[in-house]
């Protein structure tokens, strides 16, 4: 059944992502397993290329910035401290990366570059001086009708097959009380099918929670399909739907450059009539071809009992639970002419208060999906509905428990950071411990 027109954006949306809380206490560290592909393991036929990206001016590092290895579609994405680790095949070796990032200039780095060594790769911000081009640019919403009409020619019409890495953690105030990481398989509809992408788990870790989290239990549903829903342009009823400008009013924003093209920025917002609970944030688009490239939003959170209706599935009866951010980016990068998912992340922040406490508790959840590579599925493979992650899942149920360094094998991941690695090395502490 299609929710379209019958809920508003934000329902369809929170219907793939909710929170499950329950009481109770953490589950035990023995519950560790380990998930191990030993022929991945011993046989390793790929080089690690390992960096960091900042602004050239301020030696501040960029998030998300992506590294793409030229004339492949492997890639990867910086973490939250701007630094990425990309791993290439050995037989390509004498090649190029490509290191981009909104509204700075692209920079084309040689493998042999690397030596062996961590290096930083500085880029610098462009000025922009767009051309003439055929809309308006006193009339954004001619320029947004005129981006959904071409959304069938910029965007990929082949039926792909993508590999991407996704990660979900829960954080209390500072402490990561929950972290969960998957590589997946995403086979993708072109983008004006109405039919759904679908998505095939192929290797699964997490942490246990290691910590007694005030007897309550997060748990995300939705995983790497909240992500994938994500994508507006394969999904336009989340932003773009038909009554589009009856809800969203526009404006235009300072342009900028990506990937060393023009692009416009547009600023929206719910006309002040609307009582829903719709987004506000800003679009990206390309100025030559009107794809839009990237986009960036939140979810109007004012009435909280509305916003809590849509997020919470089940809490404790004596706890009111609530979010106070909900915010969503998507990225898309262009190969041969042709626009496609690149990278999905959505933050979430989340209070509790407990009935007769004196002190309310709030948790950081985040999730992101990059997509590391992906090749055409000429002969239209599908899964079989019993192969299919659905929507409803909790990742966290599925997955096994960290194991060593070598874990992800040949594949690319994000690099964790620094507050993420330690974390890691607790639990990894504790595993020593029980062995």
């Amino acid at each position: 059944m299609s929710y379209k027109n019958i809920f508003p954006a934000t329902t369809r949306f929170t219907i793939l992502f909710c929170i499950l809380i329950s009481i109770g206490y953490s589950s035990n560290v023995q519950a560790f397993s380990y998930f191990q592909n030993a022929e991945i393991q011993n046989n390793i036929n790929y080089d690690e290329y390992n960096g960091v990206v900042v602004n050239a001016d301020t030696n501040k590092p960029l998030v998300s910035a992506t590294i793409s290895l030229n004339e492949t579609n492997i890639s990867t994405i910086t973490n939250d401290e701007g630094e990425f680790l990309l791993k290439v095949p050995k037989d390509i070796n004498n090649g190029k990366i490509t290191v981009s990032f909104l509204g700075y200039n692209d920079k084309v780095v040689s493998l042999s570059s690397f030596n062996n060594q961590k290096i930083k790769i500085e880029l610098a911000i462009s000025v922009t001086e767009l051309s003439e081009v055929n809309i308006d640019p006193k009339d954004p919403e001619a320029l947004i009708k005129a981006v959904m009409k071409r959304r069938g020619a910029n965007y990929q019409n082949d039926h792909t097959i993508m590999t991407a890495f996704y990660r979900e953690t829960i954080k209390k105030r500072r402490t990561y009380v929950s972290l969960s990481e998957a590589v997946v398989d995403v086979y993708k509809k072109p983008y004006v099918s109405d039919k759904n992408d679908v998505i095939k788990l192929y290797r699964a870790r997490k942490s246990a929670d290691y910590k007694k989290l005030d007897t309550l239990t997060l748990k995300l549903q939705g995983g790497p399909s909240s992500t994938l829903y994500i994508d507006v342009m394969k999904n336009p009823e989340l932003l773009f739907s038909e009554d589009i400008l009856k809800i969203y009013q526009f404006s235009f924003d300072a342009s900028t450059k990506i990937n060393n093209r023009h692009i416009y920025v547009l600023n929206f917002k719910q006309r002040p009539y609307i009582k829903d609970l719709y987004y506000y944030g800003k679009v990206y688009i390309d100025a030559e071809t009107l794809a839009l490239t990237k986009a960036v939003f939140s979810l109007n959170l004012k009435d909280k009992n509305k916003a809590s209706k849509l997020f919470v599935k089940r809490k404790p009866a004596r706890a009111k639970v609530y979010p106070t951010v909900a915010t969503y980016n998507i990225d898309y990068r262009e190969k041969d002419g042709k626009w496609y998912y690149g990278y999905g992340r959505i933050d979430l922040v989340f209070k509790v208060n407990w009935k007769k406490k004196l002190f309310n508790s709030t948790y950081k959840l985040n999730i992101e999906m990059a997509i590391t590579d992906w090749k055409k599925n000429i002969d239209n493979e599908n899964l079989r509905p019993r192969d299919r992650l659905k929507s409803s899942v909790v990742i966290s149920d599925e997955a096994s428990g960290f194991s060593d360094p070598k874990f992800w094998g040949e594949y690319n991941v994000i690099e964790p950071e620094k507050s993420i690695e330690s974390a890691i090395r607790k639990i990894q502490k504790q595993l020593r411990k029980l062995n």
